[in-house]
């Protein structure tokens, strides 16, 4: 991919640069949001599964000094432009591996694992640009089957992390409850105050049996344009989701 096939911003109010392609995949909210909610702490490893470019592990790198990461993508053309991104930003503890999440192994465990994972079903308009379409589209089981290998990298209690429609809650109990994860915390994400959650972050520790919790959501817009303080103050400087 080339240089004239990508664009460069910023991320976190222009703390973290950031380059992604044109045309295919190009990241959300979703990632910084769920970066926010890791509870990584400093010289931990940490995984993100279907990395894309990096915006995930780039802004959970830019918050926690010190990490050791791996970004798992499957696409090589996306797995260069995230490894140029982790160079670009002077993050040499992160590190991109080109491999299907589904079979990925690691002789050393994670302390925590999470991704942003394809939720998008034929049923809804499916996009022109493949790269795109195999970034969004789910087939069928893949939230359980993802849940299964990112529960197969992390340590004993370490913790599995998704953002999901909230339509796709149930997919992710029933992978957490086959990969004997527990102690699930659910944040919901309302687009507009009033309206019902979309988005979902859903957390689980490999291991544990605590009981579920709903944990106290965001309002991300406010009525007019722009984000809401809370939001803004995770996607523009960095703060943790708490």
């Amino acid at each position: 991919m080339t240089p004239e096939d990508t664009t460069t911003g910023t991320l976190l109010g222009g703390r973290v640069t950031y380059t992604q392609p044109v045309r295919g995949f190009r990241s959300g909210i979703e990632p910084v949001l769920l970066a926010a909610s890791i509870p990584a702490k400093t010289g931990q490893r940490v995984l993100e599964a279907g990395t894309g470019a990096g915006a995930g592990l780039l802004c959970l790198a830019a918050r926690v000094p010190e990490i050791a990461g791996v970004g798992v993508e499957y696409d090589p053309a996306m797995a260069a432009i995230a490894e140029r991104n982790f160079a670009a930003n002077g993050f040499s503890g992160l590190q991109v591996a080109c491999a299907d999440i589904v079979g990925f192994r690691s002789p050393v465990p994670f302390d925590h694992a999470f991704s942003n994972p394809p939720y998008h079903t034929e049923a809804g308009a499916v996009s022109p640009v493949p790269a795109r379409a195999l970034a969004k589209l789910a087939m069928p089981n893949m939230i359980e089957s993802w849940i299964k290998a990112l529960a197969g990298v992390v340590r004993h209690h370490g913790t599995i992390s998704l953002i999901l429609p909230a339509t796709r809650l149930d997919q992710a109990l029933t992978g957490f409850g086959a990969a004997k994860c527990g102690a699930v915390q659910i944040r919901p994400l309302w687009p507009r105050p009033g309206k019902e959650a979309k988005l979902i972050i859903v957390q689980a520790s490999r291991g544990r049996r605590s009981p579920l919790r709903l944990l106290p959501g965001i309002v991300l817009h406010k009525d007019q344009n722009g984000f809401t303080e809370s939001a803004a103050a995770i996607l523009e400087q960095g703060q943790i989701l708490d």
